[in-house]
Order: structure tokens, then C-alpha cells, then sequence
């Protein structure tokens, strides 16, 4: 099995799926944006920008994966980009779930001054919707709470694979 794992982690194809399951989630939420005229809210940018970083490590592993340190980097930014994306949308269920005048995001997205994603791709990355407000429903599930389920495959799987890596000290090999 922990072979498996590593040949998993050093395999092109599982990057290549890595990055083509975030493109789809992306392309989704354009769909929805642009299509069904849903806005997104803040938390909605914040969590494509997670789903951005689970592309990029796909897209970074899909490099050269037999090299460790490319291998390592795509994991760890895929680990963190999950990770960041299982916390924001468990905090936007919340603002869906227990709405209250004390419980409310930001209608504005802060992204640091060197890097104002808001306004250099206004159609993806700029906020005009509620974050308590549910527009869509899928089984009765909102979007965040897909995305929690999405976001925490994602971790699950990086963990499995992280620590397939990690045994016996042969992170490297």
C-alpha cells in the first residue's frame, strides 16, 4: 500500500486528475456566475481562490513529480489550499445556517494592495452577493456545504497520500 502511495505522488496522471477535478469546481462556478446569474459572495471568491491553489498544486505536480522537491511543493500547497478551503466554507455554512446581524461577512474581499484580485479579474474574483443568502440547493445542500464535503475529500485524500509519503523516513526518493 505504501507503494502504491508513492508511485501515486510521483505519477503524472493523479496530478493531471488533481488539477482537472479544481478546474471542473472553477468552471462550475463560472457557470453559475455567468450563466444562472448567481453572484458570489465574498466567502464564494475566497473559496474559488482555494480552489485556485488546489489547481496550481495539480498543475505544479503534473511538472515533473519524480523530482521530490516539485513533489512536495505541489503537496504542500495542495494540503494548505484544501485545508484553507474546509475552514471558509465551514464558516460560510455558518453565516447560512445561523444568520444573525452579528454573524455576516464582509461584502468587500481584502486582498492584500500589492495584489487587488477584485479589480484585475473583476468577473472572477469580485464579490456582490450575500453570504447568508442561499440561491441554490442541490439535494438539499447549499453550495458551501458541497464545498465542505469537496474541500474535506480533498484534505482526506492529501493526507493519505502526505502520509504514504512520509513512511520509513523515504520522503525523498
Amino acid at each position: 500500500m505504501i507503494a502504491f502511495l508513492r508511485r501515486l505522488a510521483s505519477n503524472r496522471l493523479a496530478w493531471g486528475l488533481l488539477a482537472a477535478s479544481a478546474l471542473f469546481l472553477e468552471l462550475c462556478a463560472l457557470f453559475f456566475q455567468h450563466i444562472l446569474g448567481l453572484h458570489p459572495c465574498v466567502m464564494c471568491v475566497y473559496e474559488r481562490l482555494a480552489t485556485l491553489g488546489v489547481l496550481c498544486a495539480g498543475l505544479l505536480g503534473m511538472i515533473a513529480p519524480e523530482k521530490w522537491y516539485l513533489r512536495w511543493s505541489a503537496m504542500l500547497l495542495w494540503g494548505y489550499s484544501a485545508f484553507r478551503g474546509l475552514q471558509l466554507a465551514l464558516q460560510h455554512v455558518d453565516y447560512q445556517v445561523n444568520p444573525s446581524p452579528f454573524n455576516v461577512c464582509s461584502p468587500y474581499a481584502d486582498f492584500p494592495s500589492w495584489a487587488p484580485l477584485d479589480q484585475w479579474i473583476p468577473w472572477l474574483f469580485f464579490p456582490d452577493g450575500d453570504c447568508g443568502e442561499i440561491t441554490w440547493q442541490f439535494l438539499s445542500f447549499s453550495m458551501p456545504q458541497w464545498l465542505v464535503a469537496i474541500f474535506a475529500a480533498y484534505l482526506l485524500v492529501f493526507t493519505v497520500v502526505a502520509i504514504g509519503n512520509l513512511v520509513k523516513g523515504r520522503c525523498c526518493s
